[in-house]
């Protein structure tokens, strides 16, 4: 699958080789697929992916990055030679964060696909919702996620900005309860967001599930060259990988999003959690396997990209993010000759 330029290969067991300057991509010793290299700026292996030394050589010698990542994508390592940018787009990332106005416009964006894609799971709710008390309230927070949508234009600073983003994600918590099915809520019943640790079970699972998202988007990151610990949005902290929370906010919809789920089909129940004698609660080991299991399944569910206008696997997305905001942190333009700004990711 080619998107912006890299070939992603997530077939297990499969093998890349160099055919004079055509890479080939081999299955059971069977030719799946030959793609010419000067089609090619990198190439990003999940999992068992097999790569002849020859190939490894020429890449290098190209400039091409060889990004390996683990089946869950998950980053192990990077190959890349003498002639990689990457130093150069590093560079340009750590000089664009201490632009104010550069800093602040990606930012925005980040939020404003965060409250979007919030804003759709009330709304979503309150289309499905049996109860016209729950439906009504459901819509009234999605209108007062409306209103902050509204208000990112006139942040004027990070501060602001993040204290309309703060006051966004308490209304959305607010509502959250009524998106649970009435019969569960007294199990699954949630007073606002608490983490380190989460203080009930719906906590507990959403935590788990941003956690996965967070290392999905930390592994696209460093895939295309990024320093995940240098962000706009989120404050700098030694540790802290800033630009992949940052990344992860539009994503975060999708954790909500399969957490209902689970939890209204029952699938994941009372008993898969364990709460400490100091209030923390955390999931099962056996409960985490199936959190992990739904959440690799909900990965390879088609989403069709509004920038790239063609459809591609859920999990793919937070690469092609992080090389749109690669181009936006290097402000490259587009086929019309324009310079965009980072464009996030949004649900319909």
């Amino acid at each position: 699958m080619h998107l912006l330029n890299t070939l992603y290969v997530n077939t297990q067991d499969s093998y890349l080789r160099l055919d004079n300057d055509t890479l080939r991509v081999l299955v059971d010793d069977e030719t799946r697929l030959r793609v010419p290299l000067h089609h090619l700026q990198s190439v990003v292996c999940f999992g068992r992916v097999g790569v002849s030394l020859p190939l490894m050589h020429r890449l290098a010698e190209e400039g091409m990055a060889l990004v390996l990542l683990d089946e869950n994508g998950r980053f192990k390592a990077r190959l890349e030679g003498p002639t990689s940018g990457n130093v150069l787009l590093r560079r340009a990332q750590h000089t664009q964060s201490m632009d104010a106005a550069f800093a602040l416009g990606i930012a925005r964006a980040c939020v404003a696909g965060k409250v979007r894609n919030a804003r759709q799971v009330l709304l979503r709710g309150a289309r499905d919702s049996r109860s016209e008390a729950d439906a009504a309230a459901l819509t009234r927070g999605a209108q007062d996620l409306a209103a902050t949508l509204r208000a990112l234009p006139d942040a004027g600073d990070l501060d602001v900005l993040r204290g309309l983003e703060g006051e966004a994600a308490r209304q959305y918590f607010d509502r959250q309860p009524l998106l649970v099915k009435a019969d569960l809520r007294s199990v699954f019943s949630m007073d606002g967001r608490t983490r380190r640790p989460p203080r009930d079970r719906m906590n507990a699972l959403l935590s788990f599930l941003y956690s996965m998202w967070m290392n999905d988007c930390r592994s696209a990151l460093e895939s295309v060259g990024l320093d995940p610990q240098v962000g706009f949005l989120h404050v700098l902290r030694p540790g802290r990988a800033a630009l992949a929370l940052d990344l992860m906010e539009e994503f975060r919809s999708f954790a909500d999003r399969l957490a209902l789920s689970l939890v209204n089909r029952h699938q994941v129940q009372e008993d898969d959690f364990i709460v400490s004698t100091g209030g923390g609660v955390s999931l099962k080991p056996d409960a985490r396997k199936a959190v992990v299991v739904a959440f690799q399944e909900r990965k390879q569910e088609e989403v069709q990209h509004p920038v790239l206008k063609q459809t591609l696997p859920l999990g793919l997305v937070p690469l092609v993010q992080a090389r749109l905001m690669a181009r936006a942190i290097r402000q490259e333009s587009d086929e019309s000759g324009l310079v965009t700004g980072y464009l996030p990711f949004l649900v319909r």
